[in-house]
């Protein structure tokens, strides 16, 4: 019994004797009064036991308590404990068993049982022995069951990602450990799994098996192991075999200039031979030789650049295949930072006088430039204390009106979230006077087709800078026909003019101070009208309203009429409407189909004849609607909540198909997963979240619009959340009640075949380490 060595011999013998004489031998204790208490995993329970003096004065006890172990039944001690003497805890109860404290609510002999494991569960007897009393006299003792909960644990699960074939059979078991033993569910796709032809659940839902894999057999298996001390959850995702998956695609990720960066790219596939390739920008990253010493890829695929650069800023690609159909790929951007700098100074820059003008700060940042200090002179300056000098967004300085004063040496020094790099160089900063124009085209030139035009242009440079180069172009940026274009220093000549030719010139004269423009317009008279421009349109469900800009009427003494030409996208013919009154320029096309797509182009004529066609625009007719849903009504069912409602009053035959909209927030989102089709009023849902409120509204939708019911609010009963729950523990109790009337039944046969044997002098007490319990009833 573990007592302490320094007990004189005679005192621990006798003490054991006294057990002896004093615990008579029990064949069977009477369980019908015990105690049942029930416990979670790792809790911890006290068994509460009183402790009944002999005509209530206080005498020597020993403590024992034990447990029933083993088919046989067979009393274990777990604690023993006598004043003044070391305790005996038995084995696996260690550290887990005590006496309650003396100032504790309980009785004297209770026991307290800490961390409590599933082992635990079973039968426990409290018996206290008084040693100074005859054998004769009963003892104290009492019959407690521990019942041990614990919430569900997986003990087989299917594996997180399963390949299969077409046709193929697979079996995914969901095995769970728990007390009470836990329900097995299964659900694809968020949606329970229903049984069919091909998709069975079998041995208490633990195995899921389909018999014949198709497309829609494709998808995210989740198993719930659920009892009423909670849930976990599995889920397994079934893939069609054959070209390589991405199982961990690259995320953007930002790095610091100089810092390691790695981008993932794991993949499975059937067979496994995957090969990972690399792109950056399009273009494979080994062939990018900026990253040529810096790039690894690693055996799993991972993409590794150390250190980043500034300019590794950008798209990376990762391709996956192992030769069987389609390479996969995924991207992912990378932002390298880097504090703000500088990249080009020259070292001079000139500003017009008297004209505005821009000293150049040349700068790269990520992230964005925040400002930029300037200096002048090394003194700093402050251009926001300066009506004429602006810092602009891209850190440049723009002088309004250039003087002399403004000439100086400058610097530039940028700023981001990062910081800088330093600043620019000095820069030369001159002032010096713009080229001018000593001749400027005329601010017109009217011509017909088929004659030419010489349009004059002359500039000269300021004393002190180079001449100006001057150069013709567009306003529009057509590019000038240079085998009817003539170029003798600043003057062109156009010979053989066209109806194209009409538009606005530019002289444009550029030396190193500035760059100076003069414009002029060419027209073209005696021509078809110009393309009609800025086409636009709205759209009922049989008409469509144009409305357009009109272009150049040909000549002054031309008025524009015009054509609209419409067809049905897809079509090849053309129908013509003209626009009345004669040059309006908006018009509406009556007679279209309700819910058609149409193309639009608007022709303009003059006397001379048809001019170009207007860009083309394509507008669709509005379709036709049905009237909204009607009655919507939300009940719970048995099974769940029965969304139900009736057809449209108006043109009801125009549904094609209904939406269901919920929503327990701001958020709609929809509700059923596949179209309902216009014949069905109703819809059941399973698993709305109990105490919660939640919105819904029935969309009817047509081909190509749709009406909503009113929306209804439904608020799911608390109790909702707790029906499987109290369904298990219903069952439960139910079971156990059954559990109790057998045992009281055998207790009561073993009962009376223990009485004949004890008339027969058959009972015998046990031998052992520990002595055998007590037959007598206990002293209460």
């Amino acid at each position: 019994m573990g007592w302490r060595a320094e007990q004189p011999p005679h005192i621990a013998a006798g003490l054991l004797l006294l057990l002896l004489v004093n615990l008579p031998v029990t064949c069977h204790q009477d369980h019908q009064d015990a105690v049942h208490i029930t416990a979670i995993l790792g809790e911890s329970v006290v068994f509460n036991c009183q402790v009944d003096f002999p005509e209530d004065i206080p005498v020597p006890y020993v403590l024992q308590w034990e447990k029933k172990v083993g088919e046989t039944g067979q009393d274990i001690p777990i604690y023993i404990w006598y004043e003044n003497y070391p305790t005996h805890s038995g084995e696996g109860y260690e550290g887990r068993v005590s006496r309650v404290s003396s100032d504790s609510p309980y009785g004297a002999a209770s026991l307290n049982l800490t961390n409590i494991t599933e082992s635990d569960q079973g039968w426990y007897e409290c018996k206290v022995v008084f040693l100074n009393r005859s054998p004769s006299q009963h003892k104290n003792g009492t019959w407690f069951h521990l019942d041990v909960h614990a919430p569900p644990r997986f003990s087989i699960t299917p594996e997180d990602i399963i390949y299969v074939n077409l046709g193929d059979a697979i079996i995914l078991n969901c095995q769970a450990e728990g007390t009470p033993p836990p329900e097995i569910l299964w659900f694809k796709d968020a949606n329970p799994v229903e049984p069919s032809g091909t998709v069975g659940i079998f041995n208490d839902g633990t195995e899921l098996r389909i018999s014949n894999i198709r497309h829609e057999d494709i998808g995210d298996y989740t198993c719930i192991a659920r009892n009423g001390e909670g849930q976990v959850s599995h889920t397994a995702r079934v893939i069609i075999a054959g070209g390589a998956v991405i199982t961990m695609p690259p995320t953007n990720q930002t790095k610091l200039e100089g810092e390691k960066v790695q981008f993932t790219c794991e993949a499975k596939a059937l067979p496994g031979n995957v090969t990972v390739k690399w792109f950056r920008e399009g273009a494979p990253v080994a062939e990018v030789a900026a990253l040529e010493t810096r790039v690894t890829i690693r055996g799993d695929g991972a993409l590794v650049i150390n250190p980043v650069a500034a300019d590794d800023s950008g798209q990376y690609l990762c391709e996956v295949s192992n030769g069987i159909g389609d390479p996969q790929s995924a991207s992912a951007y990378l932002n390298v930072e880097y504090p703000a700098k500088v990249t080009f100074t020259p070292t001079v820059q000139y500003l017009p006088f008297r004209l505005a003008g821009v000293v150049q700060c040349y700068i790269k940042a990520n992230p964005p430039l925040q400002y930029v200090t300037w200096t002048k002179d090394k003194r700093l300056l402050e251009p926001y204390q300066t009506k004429d000098i602006v810092i602009m967004n891209n850190g440049s300085l723009l002088f309004t009106r250039v003087n002399q004063n403004h000439q100086g040496r400058y610097t530039c020094t940028p700023y981001n979230a990062q910081g800088t790099q330093g600043s620019s160089g000095p820069m030369e900063v001159l002032v010096r006077k713009p080229p001018v124009f000593t001749v400027e085209p005329e601010p017109l030139y009217q011509r017909k087709v088929g004659e030419s035009v010489e349009m004059h242009c002359e500039a000269q440079e300021a004393e002190g800078t180079q001449r100006p180069s001057v150069v013709w172009r567009r306003r529009d940026g057509l590019p000038l026909q240079k085998s009817r274009v003539r170029a003798l220093g600043g003057n062109i000549t156009i010979d053989t003019l066209r109806r194209q030719d009409f538009g606005i010139y530019q002289c444009v004269a550029t030396n190193e101070v500035a760059m100076i423009i003069a414009d002029t317009q060419l027209v073209i008279e005696g021509t078809q009208p110009h393309a009609p421009y800025n086409v636009s349109g709205t759209a009922t469900e049989f008409q469509v309203t144009l409305r357009w800009q009109p272009g150049y009427a040909g000549g002054p003494d031309y008025k524009q009429d015009y054509t609209i030409w419409y067809r049905e996208a897809g079509y090849s013919e053309w129908t013509k409407v003209p626009v009345t009154p004669s040059g309006a320029t908006s018009v509406t096309i009556n007679r279209l189909q309700p819910g058609t797509t149409y193309e639009f182009q608007v022709n303009s004529k003059n006397t001379i004849g048809e001019g170009m066609m207007s860009k083309a625009i394509t507008i669709r007719t509005l379709g036709p609607k049905s009237g909204p849903p009607r009655n919507l009504t939300v009940t719970e069912v048995h099974n769940g909540f029965l969304i139900t409602w009736q057809a449209p009053l108006e043109r009801a035959q125009l549904v094609q198909y209904y939406t269901i909209k919920y929503r327990t927030d701001a958020q709609w989102k929809t509700l059923n997963r596949g179209q309902i089709r216009s014949e069905e009023t109703s819809y059941l849902v399973k698993n709305l979240v109990g105490g919660r409120t939640y919105y819904f509204r029935v969309l009817a939708n047509s081909a190509t619009s749709y009406e909503s019911s009113d929306e209804v609010k439904f608020s799911v009963p608390a109790r909702v959340k707790h029906k499987a729950i109290t369904a298990g523990v219903v069952g439960g109790i139910l079971f156990f009640i059954v559990a109790i009337i057998l045992s009281v039944c055998a207790v009561k046969i073993c009962n009376k075949r223990k009485r004949r044997k004890q008339e027969k002098g058959e009972c015998r007490g046990r031998t052992g380490r520990w002595p055998a319990p007590d037959t007598r009833r206990p002293v209460r």
